[in-house]
């Protein structure tokens, strides 16, 4: 995922073929995403526990006299509320993002897919970039790559399948393991040791 170069894809993209996401693939982001929420059900119980403390201080301090001092504590649980809905669209934003991509198409380009190095922008654990390149050699779109092994800077032609916000899901009809052939487990559980099951580029 990463950075696209929006410019380039926009300006050509009425010339590349497409192809519109399989149901087994809109599956698989879809127990991703339902993964991603159970991991926010945490901050979601913590959200709503705050929330009603917080109310149901104010609504204390409104209807007893005797309590009427405890409406200056309740701005701390608002501000708890506060951080835990922060916490719950963290965890949700990027698999809601990638799911809703979903319903838009699947580029599919005879062109070029380019590797290159790290750079002084890339993230920590990062092993470089991937581009897909029209056949003039202009990007598409380009998408940093995690993995143990820096990628050479090199480029090689290709049949590219690739979506904006996914990367490059497959080339020369090989999976790159952006999504995985197989079905995810129920709520994605066990994700995680399936890594090293992932195409080496």
């Amino acid at each position: 995922m990463g950075r696209a170069a929006a410019s380039g894809l926009d300006s050509q993209k009425r010339l590349l073929a497409r192809r519109a996401w399989t149901a087994q693939e809109r599956k698989i982001v879809w127990r991703g995403l339902t993964g991603r929420f159970a991991l926010a059900i945490e901050p979601l119980v913590g959200l709503l526990f705050m929330a009603l403390l917080a109310w149901g201080i104010v609504y204390r301090a409104h209807h007893v006299a005797s309590d009427a001092t405890l409406a200056k504590i309740a701005w701390i649980f608002a501000l708890g509320a506060i951080a835990f809905a922060g916490y719950f669209i963290a965890v949700l934003v990027a698999p809601f993002i990638a799911y809703v991509q979903t319903f838009g198409p699947i580029y599919v380009l005879d062109g070029y897919v380019r590797y290159r190095e790290p750079d002084a922008d890339s993230q920590p654990n990062a092993c470089g970039y991937v581009a897909a390149l029209f056949p003039d050699r202009s990007i598409a779109g380009e998408w940093e790559w995690l993995g143990k092994r820096s990628l050479p800077n090199v480029t090689i032609p290709s049949l590219v399948e690739f979506s904006r916000y996914g990367g490059i899901h497959r080339i020369d009809g090989k999976a790159t393991g952006v999504l995985p052939d197989d079905d995810l487990p129920l709520l994605a559980i066990g994700i995680a040791t399936r890594h090293g099951r992932r195409a080496d580029l």
